[in-house]
């Protein structure tokens, strides 16, 4: 049976047919203050209501406008989706909702992609874009900026009151808001399929979402009011339907995709209280799949990967609320089914963008891995998850996600017509990173990824007695509540000593700073200069105690060291990683590069005897190629992943001529013997090849005779530099 168009192509065709037009000039907003009278950034300010934070939450985020950041890629990288968002105009965004109220679309065009006026995902970018300036809005302060979201807001006001009043179809409640009429709800009630209907939760979830980052974020009440009004629709809808036919509903390929709704219905219930907003959040428990992972039982093998994973998210928001474990259980679970089994060396999942066999990473390496929209999504988790249970492991798939796949999304170009953002990001030989993605779930995402960078840089304990820095990016917290103002100097994401200076205040504080797991080359920690004695476990912790004064500074190293990982389905699939990031080789071939290390190797065992510094920061070269790191976002060719091609037992120049035979799980002799480095002397060397090679010889690897002709290459060998 053939299988309907992917997304993706659907995007290609539609292409074809975006809308082009010059766009239409912005209209004032109509609720807008007189010029020069408008509210002070700190009077708007003061208007924010953020989500309440649960009780369940050991640890707290702060608030987007709490931390700024310092130079360095991320803040170039965020300036270049500032640009994106105070230069595309509202109207653009607003013309597939005021077309669908029978409003004046003011001569705008829509953005294109899947957002055109025949579009069956409209709306959906609109509220990525409303949550992209409320967050550029809480970042910078800037009044342009609130200024759009409010007219943006007030906009989709008139649209929804449009709707209810002359609405052709009328909508069912008055709360109804979206960018087509209410006939796609009706139809997926009826399990018709994609792509005769697309994702209509989805799209109402992003608007939610959208209207409620512009409460929360930039303090407009109104939007508060819609998302209500939206959620009470919402209710009206699904709370009359059988447990039977939403489970039904929920099981349809995208089109019954429904986004993080389920959690936004969760938070709009924090704010308001309503009842109904929490029942309607429970509507959209996807069952079976609930139920499998609350009991860990991995069936994710063919799921749409990004239609499951945000409702992972919204289980644990309504644990916050209800306390059922199975919610958290699941979540937990979940994210151990995708975090490592199914996890691509820069942090992404999903081939073509479904869940593929847990632990095949070797086999479905093409150019559609990875698509971005998964990734912000995995992020969102591991954050959530990490508020309830202060697991590390969550922490160091948050850096590795950010670093090398959402930071290596953008392009490195100015663009004030497209947010220049990858949708599949390709982990096969010779993939290239294609960037643009207007109207695209992935345009969507990628223009609110580069807008937020900051927000899990700092973590404060409930009670307000510890500091969790978890990443070591450039930046400054301001923590009102404490009195203090804590700076952040960094390099990050390249290699250096990275600094925290207590700016403002002080008083007694636990520092709890994040042991890489990546830091096996060592973590150390100063305090005024003088090192700290204190035990740092890679992928924990470490906690500072300290009664801080203003001046204090801490400094922390952790060198980088190259090292590789492996395929879980093929070890010899190998990526190559300097500390944190990504290397991938600059080559135009489109089959696998073959590379080989170990003939270089010193007593030590260190990458670094067979990969050069190329002369420029995080550059490196190997076989005649350069290894750049990922985040570098250009249209040059890579290969994420290499064939580790190691055939002969071989010390340096001395070559044993006996094959480096692989045992059950793939790991070569010299694999499991170079693991063991470094070694002291050629005495302990060549101890350690004795007894592997005695093993390799029980095991039937190997014959007595390869057994003597390896220990004899390991005496002969002089592997010292």
């Amino acid at each position: 049976m053939p299988q309907p168009p992917t997304r993706r192509a659907l995007l290609r065709i539609a292409a074809g047919t975006a809308a082009t037009a010059p766009l239409a000039h912005a209209a004032r907003p109509a609720h807008a203050a007189p010029t020069g009278t408008a509210l002070s950034a700190a009077a708007a300010r003061a208007a924010v209501a953020p989500v309440p934070v649960p009780s369940t939450w050991a640890v707290h985020p702060f608030p987007l406008d709490r931390v700024t950041l310092g130079d360095g890629v991320f803040r170039r990288k965020r300036d270049l989706m500032l640009d994106y968002a105070r230069s595309c105009p509202a109207d653009r965004i607003l013309a597939v909702f005021r077309a669908n109220a029978g409003l004046d679309t003011r001569g705008a065009r829509p953005p294109g992609g899947w957002e055109t006026f025949d579009g069956n995902l409209r709306g959906h970018y609109g509220g990525h874009f409303l949550t992209l300036v409320s967050q550029a809005y809480a970042d910078t302060g800037e009044a342009a900026l609130k200024a759009k979201v409010d007219h943006l807001v007030g906009a989709l006001a008139e649209c929804r009151q449009a709707l209810a009043e002359h609405g052709s179809p009328r909508p069912s409640h008055p709360g109804y808001l979206a960018a087509y009429p209410e006939t796609q709800f009706i139809l997926l009630e009826s399990y018709t399929t994609y792509p005769t209907i697309w994702a209509p939760y989805y799209t109402c979830h992003k608007i939610m979402r959208g209207l409620l980052d512009a409460h929360t974020l930039a303090g407009n009440a109104q939007a508060l009011d819609l998302a209500s009004q939206m959620g009470d629709w919402v209710h009206h809808r699904l709370g009359r339907l059988p447990k039977a036919q939403l489970e039904r509903m929920w099981s349809i390929h995208i089109a019954g995709e429904y986004g993080g709704v389920n959690e936004v219905l969760a938070d709009l219930h924090a704010l308001t209280g309503r009842a109904e907003h929490l029942a309607a959040a429970r509507c959209f428990d996807n069952t079976a799949l609930l139920a499998a992972c609350a009991e860990d039982r991995d069936t994710l093998e063919g799921l749409h990967a990004n239609q499951h994973i945000p409702q992972f998210t919204g289980y644990l928001r309504l644990f916050d609320h209800t306390g059922e474990e199975e919610y958290a259980a699941a979540a937990r679970n979940f994210w151990g089914m995708v975090a490592g089994p199914r996890m691509y060396s820069l942090g992404g999942t999903g081939q073509g963008e479904m869940f593929r066999a847990r632990g095949a990473v070797a086999a479905t390496l093409d150019d559609k891995n990875a698509e971005t929209c998964a990734t912000y999504n995995m992020l969102k988790l591991s954050r959530q998850l990490f508020f309830h249970e202060q697991d590390p492991a969550c922490m160091d798939y948050y850096e590795r996600g950010l670093t090398n796949h959402i930071l290596a999304s953008r392009r490195d170009a100015r663009s004030t017509d497209s947010p220049e953002v990858t949708y599949f990001v390709g982990m096969g030989p010779g993939a290239v990173r294609a960037y643009g993605n207007t109207g695209t779930c992935c345009g969507g995402t990628g223009m609110e990824n580069h807008t937020k960078y900051q927000d899990s840089v700092y973590f404060r304990s409930a009670d307000g007695n510890a500091l969790y820095v978890n990443l070591y990016l450039a930046s400054t917290l301001r923590w009102p509540e404490r009195g203090l103002v804590i700076e952040q100097t960094s390099d990050y994401p390249a290699e250096g000593v990275r600094t925290l200076t207590f700016r403002e205040g002080g008083g007694r504080l636990d520092l709890r700073l994040r042991v890489p797991a990546w830091a096996t080359g060592g973590f150390t920690v100063t305090v005024n200069g003088v090192p700290q004695r204190a035990e740092a476990e890679p992928g924990s912790y470490l906690t500072l105690s300290g009664n801080w004064q203003r001046g204090d500074r801490i400094g922390i190293s952790a060198p980088y060291r190259l090292r590789v990982e492996r395929a879980l389905d093929d070890p010899a699939v190998q990526s190559v990683f300097h500390g944190p990031l990504l290397l991938v080789a600059r080559s135009q071939e489109t089959g696998f590069r073959a590379f080989s290390f170990y003939k270089d190797f010193t007593l030590r065992g260190d990458l670094a005897d067979a990969i050069a510094p190329e002369g420029r920061p995080m550059h490196f070269t190997t076989h005649g190629l350069t290894l750049a790191p990922f985040h570098i976002a250009d249209t040059t060719r890579y290969h994420a992943y290499f064939r580790r091609a190691e055939p002969v037992v071989v010390f340096g120049a001395t070559d044993s001529g006996v094959a480096n035979r692989a045992r059950g799980d793939g790991l070569t002799f010299l694999d499991v013997l170079w693991a063991q480095a470094p070694f002291a002397a050629s005495g302990p060397f060549v101890t350690a090849v004795r007894t592997l090679a005695e093993s390799w010889l029980s095991e039937g690897l190997f014959t007595r005779t390869e057994r003597d002709r390896v220990v004899a290459a390991a005496v002969g060998a002089d592997l010292r530099r």
